[in-house]
């Protein structure tokens, strides 16, 4: 049997609408305000474009993403990111890492990871044979002695 890893990324948003879950298996996302986001934020206190998530692959064939300030275009947020308590222009994501974007306004990135096993369907034709033979008394025993052996061992 053949056991492969299997990953799940999801970020939890919080802001003053409640809490939303994403799970992120696009290369990517942005992230902010603004109605055209793939994550949206409720708050005015961060941008429009806030911070832009990108997929790659690490060296084991893994995805990961990598989180950075502002858009693709250059274009940096008004108050940046704080990961980790640490103020960062850019940030491979870890489990468990906490991005805060403003006032009330946060995220905890979560990569879990599970063993899958890969598994072989029986063979629809697998089929035991048995010697009826193997089933007769041998010369000398009853079918009595038999089922009495057997109730012993």
């Amino acid at each position: 049997m053949a056991s492969v890893s299997r990953q799940t990324h999801k970020l939890i948003i919080e802001d003053s609408k409640g809490q939303e879950e994403y799970t992120l298996d696009s290369a990517l996302y942005s992230i902010g305000r603004d109605p055209t986001c793939d994550i949206r934020l409720s708050s005015y206190f961060v941008s429009r474009h806030h911070a832009t998530l990108v997929r790659f692959a690490d060296d084991e064939g893994n995805y990961c993403y990598r989180i950075m300030d502002g858009n693709l275009q250059g274009k940096l947020s008004a108050n940046g990111l704080l990961i980790n308590g640490r103020k960062l222009a850019v940030h491979d994501l870890q489990n468990r890492d906490k991005i805060i974007f403003g006032p009330q306004v946060q995220a905890v990135y979560y990569l879990l990871e599970r063993e899958h096993i890969t598994t072989v369907p029986p063979d629809e034709f697998d089929i035991t044979l048995i010697n009826p033979s193997s089933m007769m008394p041998e010369e000398g025993e009853t079918p009595d002695s038999i089922g009495e052996l057997d109730s012993v061992g």
